[in-house]
């Protein structure tokens, strides 16, 4: 038998299950825990990095469709439109599909699946190809959106409360750069007048590769359990769905950049394949290293006030690109673009950081106090943040039919930029009005305590 401060290896079974995993224990955690949680994270990471790729692989796809393919511009945005919404709703089911098949389980399922968009797409990728063919396609390659959610889920569960920001951050944007990098591996293979069939050739053994991985050094953690009253109590509280609005704000934001950026580009402003493919890169790769730093600064000046800052800077940035598109200057434009992209990636991180925070504040509130506020708050935050990046995903999908729409009514994405703008506008007052304003609403308190401390101010958080 072994004391609560010894440690011993992970007991596990056939499966690669482990059935004692006790992280918040300073010797387990030292001498076991951190071992077995690193190799995971780096497996879940190289997963998650795939999935993130074949998610936005119809926004590079596109850019290879020309004339002969017969496709519009408002095809090819409700094409991406409708990948976008997938990966957006499949968030939810793989949020939860760690607790039932276990993360090593559903990492090989989950990395597996990507073959099928992966296959379908080499096979119809030819001109000749009808549109509702490509659309049904391109909704297959939404399932990799999902793997996002799954594998900060299983992630969660391998680290210690102190370690989390740090492990999630690692993880959430280890799995972002999958956007700029399947984007850079277009570029290079344009740049050597390869086919889309050929990017869509490398890209297959390498889903192969990362099933195999997950398959081998990755394991199943027994203590995971599917928690459905909190996800039922998250859906009741307002504050995921306030969240929920200003995630979209910014991850819908860099999603849907990252999928219409270069048909902006193409559309807009005449740039070929090649010449798009040079600069659409460089936004998602600058958005997704930047995440970590947003959640740092949240950390230390409070997510709130970053957040609010941030969507100052995102109006400032969306209002320069109006001016930029009308007078039509490619340099301007594209500029100002990549700052959208760089502040949506630090807004990202100020964000989720955000969530902890507040229902530890309301645990506060409650009257709950040192385990069991934590215990609350995290179970809590946990389950939203999962209904949280599923619905601030589907920003991404009011992005790209905000783009087909200005695009069929103006020939432009002026129009397009003018509701963005003033989209940040509500992000900034709902940010102030609920977690800065000194008189904002209270949470509600449902102790009988005299005490004024639940009358908490949510600006630290």
């Amino acid at each position: 038998m072994t004391g609560p401060g010894t440690a011993t290896a992970p007991p596990s079974r056939g499966g690669r299950w482990i059935r004692h995993w006790d992280p918040e224990n300073e010797t387990f955690w030292k001498e076991t825990g951190e071992k077995v949680a690193r190799r995971n994270l780096f497996f879940s990471v190289l997963s998650e990095h795939i999935g993130f790729s074949i998610w936005t692989l119809w926004s590079v796809l596109v850019l290879f469709m020309g004339p002969e393919y017969g496709l519009t511009p408002a095809d090819k945005f409700m094409l991406t439109s409708m990948v976008t919404l997938v990966g957006a709703v499949v968030r939810v089911p793989y949020t939860f599909a760690v607790a039932i098949f276990g993360g090593r389980n559903w990492t090989i399922i989950s990395a597996s699946l990507l073959l099928i968009p992966t296959v379908a797409a080499f096979a119809v990728m030819e001109p000749g190809t009808s549109f509702s063919t490509f659309l049904l396609v391109g909704l297959l390659a939404g399932i990799g959106g999902g793997n996002f959610a799954s594998s900060m889920t299983n992630i969660n569960a391998f680290f210690p409360l102190r370690k989390k920001g740090w492990a999630l951050g690692l993880n959430a944007g280890g799995g972002n750069i999958g956007v700029p990098v399947i984007q850079l591996a277009a570029l290079a293979i344009i740049g050597a007048s390869g086919g889309p069939r050929v990017l869509l050739g490398i890209y297959i053994p390498l889903i192969v590769l990362a099933a195999v991985l997950a398959a081998v050094f990755m394991d199943n953690l027994e203590n995971v359990k599917n928690d459905t009253g909190a996800a039922k109590d998250a859906a009741r509280d307002a504050h995921t769905w306030i969240m929920s609005v200003l995630y979209i704000g910014t991850f819908g934001s860099f999603i849907g950049y990252s999928f219409a950026f270069g048909q902006v580009l193409q559309n807009q402003f005449g740039r070929t394949p090649l010449q798009a493919a040079y600069v659409t890169f460089l936004g998602p790769l600058l958005g997704s290293l930047i995440r970590p730093v947003g959640g740092w600064l949240a950390d230390r000046y409070g997510g709130a006030r970053i957040s609010l800052w941030n969507y100052v800077g995102m109006g400032a940035a969306t209002a320069v690109l109006i001016g930029a598109s009308m007078q039509k200057s490619l340099s301007l434009f594209t500029g100002a673009f990549v700052v959208l992209f760089v502040l949506s990636g630090l807004g990202n991180g100020s964000t989720f950081k955000m969530i902890p925070g507040i229902f530890q504040n309301k645990a506060l509130a409650k009257g709950l106090q040192g385990e069991e506020a934590a215990a609350y708050g995290r179970r809590l935050s946990g389950a939203s943040m999962g209904l949280i990046g599923a619905v601030g995903a589907l920003g991404g999908v009011g992005i790209n039919l905000a783009f087909r729409q200005s695009f069929l009514s103006y020939g432009s994405g002026t129009g397009a930029f003018v509701a963005f703008l003033a989209f940040y506008a509500v992000c900034f007052l709902v940010t102030w009005a609920v977690y800065l304003r000194r008189t904002a609403p209270r949470v509600p308190v449902t102790t009988t305590t005299s005490e004024t401390k639940p009358q908490l101010t949510y600006a630290e958080v």
